[in-house]
């Protein structure tokens, strides 16, 4: 059977469309330094989409479409983990593109363009740090750092939805009633589970890596800095001084409504596991966060011992998104696991054998979306996911 969406006299032979396919998925699995790291280049082709824009990656399946944050945080492991890199090129050039009042448009999903995170415009300048580095592409770094500045002077001005940076110390604050903003997103009945209003370890983490690359990008190619180099010296300062807790890890949220947030969640992992992170490796911080959250399959969203904690990721619309952020296992959280790992000294040669494991039992040869937080930690979610595939994949390899 052959389907096609384009003009009839146009459509590709059968046997031609299949041999292209295998043509493909031979170099991809060459390209893999072992079995399972084939597997993973191999599903991770499966996102990457071609549109009338150019190249997209689909978040996951069935179920998602593109969404930004997604792409950007996948973007290493898709497409520069896989040898990519001049179609990564295209999609961070069209990305770009959508940049409103410093922020990256987010998801098409619903129809319209919508402008709805304070964290993915970061892991934008995130991807373009990384693509620049990898292949010391300076025209493209060129072409995007008025772009990128604009981002900068954007937050710095403040954005939608209360993101803005505090002038007091230099981070990044966001929130507005109603509203889910960081990648811990999740509604119930319309309300959010995890708004974390304020200032959110993995969101200024990432606003200390992107300032540190904006500052790089424009030294590499003689363009002037802009504000990122003044922003940066405060928030790297206020960042050390402020984000290490009394419990021995670091603050979830700092200035939130109730104050500062000591829940014990992944998100801090970025502080230490980023290009730019603004912290050393801290390996006693690790041991406690590893202990708590790590399962075989990824961290925990929320240490088993919290209040609101939930171990399973089952059950209605409302009972799974109630879980969604509360303990259920992420994927996609080995990647920066693993970095942070590899900076205190730790070996990570057994870190992804459960995902080894998983890869032949629920989305064959892929990742899942998520899995329970207690065990034997069953997968949930989709069955296919972008991030995790190719965090999991950069995170090996690299």
């Amino acid at each position: 059977m052959l389907a096609w969406a384009g003009d009839l006299d146009d459509r590709p032979a059968a046997g031609t469309t299949i041999d292209n396919a295998r043509e493909r998925h031979r170099a991809l699995m060459a390209a893999g330094p072992d079995p399972v790291g084939a597997t993973l280049a191999l599903a991770a082709d499966a996102f990457i989409v071609r549109t009338p824009a150019g190249p997209d990656v689909v978040a996951g399946y069935p179920w998602f479409g593109a969404w930004s944050r997604d792409t950007m945080t996948a973007y290493e492991g898709l497409f520069l983990a896989t040898g990519r890199a001049e179609e990564g090129r295209e999609l961070l050039r069209s990305y770009a593109g959508t940049l409103s009042e410093g922020m990256l448009a987010n998801t098409a999903d619903t129809g319209s363009v919508e402008y709805n995170t304070c964290d993915a415009t970061l892991w934008f300048l995130h991807a373009v740090d990384r693509h620049v580095a990898t292949t010391g592409d300076t025209d493209l770094a060129a072409e995007l750092l008025p772009a990128l500045r604009g981002v900068v002077d954007a937050h710095l001005k403040g954005t939608r939805y209360g993101i803005r940076v505090d002038p007091a110390d230099g981070l990044l604050t966001q929130g507005a009633p109603g509203e889910a903003l960081t990648w811990m997103d999740a509604r119930v009945y319309g309300v959010p589970v995890t708004a974390r209003a304020g200032k959110p370890v993995e969101v200024n983490a990432l606003w200390v890596n992107g300032l540190a690359a904006i500052a790089e990008l424009a030294a590499g190619t003689n363009q002037d800095p802009g504000a990122a180099p003044a922003a940066l010296s405060k928030a790297l300062a206020s960042f050390r001084a402020r984000y290490p807790s009394p419990a021995g890890w670091l603050y979830d949220v700092l200035d939130g409504p109730g104050g500062n947030d000591m829940a014990l969640r992944p998100n801090q992992l970025l502080a230490w596991s980023l290009p730019h992170a603004p912290l050393g490796a801290d390996l006693a911080a690790l041991r406690a966060a590893g202990a708590a959250l790590l399962t075989p399959l990824g961290p925990r969203s929320l240490a088993p011992d919290a209040a609101g904690y939930v171990g399973q990721h089952r059950g209605g619309p409302a009972q799974r998104d109630g879980a969604y952020h509360q303990g259920t296992v992420w994927p996609w959280l080995l990647g920066p696991f693993a970095d942070a790992s590899r900076r205190a000294g730790r070996q990570i040669g057994e870190l992804f054998t459960g995902i080894e494991s998983h890869l032949p039992e629920f989305g064959l040869a892929s990742v899942s979306e998520t899995a329970d937080g207690q065990a034997p930690h069953a997968a949930t979610g989709c069955p296919f996911q972008a991030w995790s595939v190719a965090e999991v994949l950069r995170a090996r390899r690299f």
